[in-house]
């Protein structure tokens, strides 16, 4: 058995479930996993010679996730070859990993959608309506641009994303807004149901938007704003709203918790809304927590005599 042989199995096990990573799938193998350990014996594959390659990929001057990306194909292979009747390797060699970047950051704040969103109006009905549905559903830039007419119901106002449609092979049903609701109106009025709901004035459907969405970011003042920043946003507004983990998850497409959280992001502004909130409960409702002893100034640490003063301040219980 070879290391190409199990990587077929990869192959097939994409297509068979409608991967649409099939196609960076391919190139990895193609462009270089392949002429490493093509024909290679699965026996023959050591942690000594994965490393050997990971040294190589780094001088060429792969980033750390993308060699990971790539070895990951690798422990994939053999691990769908340890699973099969009969067993198609002994084991599965241990690969290192390299320490990944944390993942980006970025956001839009409501404040900064408002002057976005009129930049956007100025370019077109299009730009403006792909804005608005990312930062209210966090949807895809593909699942976007791929969007067909038919797709949208606008009587029951939903959107459906079919399994082949969707990254992850998920099919899923959203709710519209009003927002929303009214944007995609504008942009299926006389257009047939397989034409792309979002297109531009002469009728094209919109591929590739890059350098204008830099020009309106950076006229709206967040020139560093990537747009698949709106979907760590929308995820983000969802469960700043209240929205259950499960129905976010459902609404952005999302499979796993892990994933979804590296988009759920937390930083000061939330932490003092928690702490607004906290205040607001105890305001609300005195017998919230119970008195809180501050010890006396003149006592000390390891006095016996020490002694507590009752305050009107309240710890939660």
């Amino acid at each position: 058995m070879r290391v190409d042989e199990l990587i077929e199995d990869v192959m097939a096990e994409y297509r068979r479930e409608g991967l649409k990573s099939l196609k960076s799938l391919t190139e990895r193998w193609r462009c270089h996993l392949r002429p490493f350990f093509h024909k290679l014996p699965v026996d023959d594959l050591t942690t000594d010679l994965v490393q050997r390659y990971c040294n190589k990929r780094k001088a060429e001057g792969a980033a750390n996730g993308t060699v990971n990306r790539e070895v990951s194909v690798l422990r994939h292979a053999f691990n769908l070859g340890l699973k099969t009747t009969p067993p198609k390797v002994r084991t599965v060699p241990v690969m290192p990993m390299y320490k990944e970047a944390n993942p980006r950051t970025g956001f839009l704040s409501d404040a900064d959608y408002a002057r976005l969103a009129a930049e956007c109006n100025r370019i077109g009905l299009w730009l403006r309506a792909l804005l608005t549905t990312a930062y209210s559903f966090g949807f895809r830039k593909g699942e976007l641009l791929g969007l067909k007419v038919k797709q949208v119901d606008l009587s029951n106002r939903t959107i459906r994303l079919e399994a082949g449609e969707t990254k992850n092979g998920a099919a899923r049903v959203i709710k519209l807004t009003q927002e929303v609701g009214t944007l995609l109106t504008a942009c299926c009025i006389g257009k047939k149901p397989d034409d792309c709901v979002f297109s531009r004035d002469n009728g094209k459907a919109v591929g590739s938007f890059r350098k204008i969405w830099k020009t309106v970011c950076t006229r709206a003042g967040v020139p560093d704003l990537l747009f698949h920043d709106l979907r760590r946003s929308g995820v983000r507004n969802l469960r700043r709203l209240g929205v259950q983990e499960s129905v976010a998850m459902r609404i952005s497409g999302h499979k796993t918790r892990s994933v979804f959280e590296r988009y759920n992001i937390i930083d000061e502004t939330d932490l003092a809304e928690a702490a607004r909130k906290l205040d607001e409960k105890k305001t609300d409702a005195p017998e919230f927590g119970q008195p809180l002893g501050i010890v006396a100034e003149n006592s000390t640490k390891n006095g016996a005599a020490a002694h507590l003063h009752l305050t009107a301040a309240v710890l939660p219980n």
